[in-house]
């Protein structure tokens, strides 16, 4: 681990991406230690100030500083995406690698399925599911997990497919092993890589999404700080106080391309190639 943190780091994309990301995590972990300012309070006298000594980014329409808006705005994004990251690079690596061990009817039926999934205009079924459920984490990190696992699914079914091609998988089965102990210790140890890779682009995606839904308002709800739900706020004030909306939306592209820098960089150092593994 500490040999392909090294190897990530010597590269330059690697080494910006690592920051971003970390800079992100442990200002959203220590967000209330250093706002200057409750993020939610608001204040009738500093209604919409430019950036100064004492605001930093400035204030909003609510006369609320936007700097602790901010640092706190990565907060609820962050644990929920992640926590969606999580199931669906679980659920799907797992049908993934199944799939593509098993073969035959079942795989080409199973895909067929996938390929309805990923057809369908996700986003509309997302915001049907969570008006219904409720725009809470308990609805919205399943239901980003399932749509989004779907996706990883496919990836690591065309990269397990080349594994099993392999003789030491083939020699497994010749010896009668099982199909779990194939999976555990033939396919997913080799198939780690791929998954790490793909579960961190995943994520970077999903906080995409996730802001995309606060900014329609399926997301975060007022008066909870988040860089998508200020963007949907402040967006009528773009061109009097740009600072409202500019924080908000550089704090959110930043990770996302620290995120994405970052994993392109692991997969580089792991040797992989995601676009040859999409395409099986």
């Amino acid at each position: 681990m500490l040999n392909l943190l090294a190897t990530v780091v010597s590269r330059p994309s690697g080494a910006i991406g690592l920051t971003l990301t970390l800079a992100h995590v442990f200002m959203a972990l220590l967000a209330p230690l250093i706002a200057p300012f409750d993020p939610t309070m608001q204040n009738a006298d500093t209604i919409l100030l430019a950036p100064s000594a004492e605001h930093w980014m400035g204030t909003d329409t609510l006369g609320r500083d936007i700097f602790s808006r901010v640092l706190h705005g990565g907060r609820l994004a962050i644990a929920v995406t992640f926590a969606a990251a999580v199931v669906a690079t679980t659920w799907g690596s797992f049908a993934g690698i199944f799939f593509g061990t098993v073969g035959g009817r079942i795989d080409e039926f199973s895909m067929r399925i996938v390929d309805a999934f990923l057809s369908m205009p996700w986003l509309l079924f997302l915001l049907l599911i969570i008006s219904i459920g409720g725009a809470g984490p308990a609805t919205i990190i399943p239901t980003l997990g399932f749509f989004y696992g779907v996706a990883v699914l496919r990836v690591i079914r065309g990269a397990a497919m080349q594994v099993a091609a392999r003789d030491f998988v083939t020699a497994a089965k010749a010896r009668g092993e099982k199909l779990w102990p194939i999976l555990s210790r033939e396919m997913f140890p080799n198939l780690s890589d791929i998954i790490l890779v793909e579960g961190a682009m995943r994520w970077s995606w999903m906080l995409l999404a996730f802001s995309s839904l606060s900014f329609l308002g399926f997301g975060a709800t007022p008066p909870t700080p988040d860089w998508g739900l200020m963007v949907a706020q402040e967006r009528g004030l773009l061109a009097t106080a740009p600072w409202a909306v500019f924080w908000p939306c550089l704090a959110l592209s930043s990770l996302i391309i620290g995120i994405n820098l970052l994993a392109d960089a692991i997969g580089k150092a792991l040797g992989l190639d995601r676009a040859s593994a999409m395409a099986v």
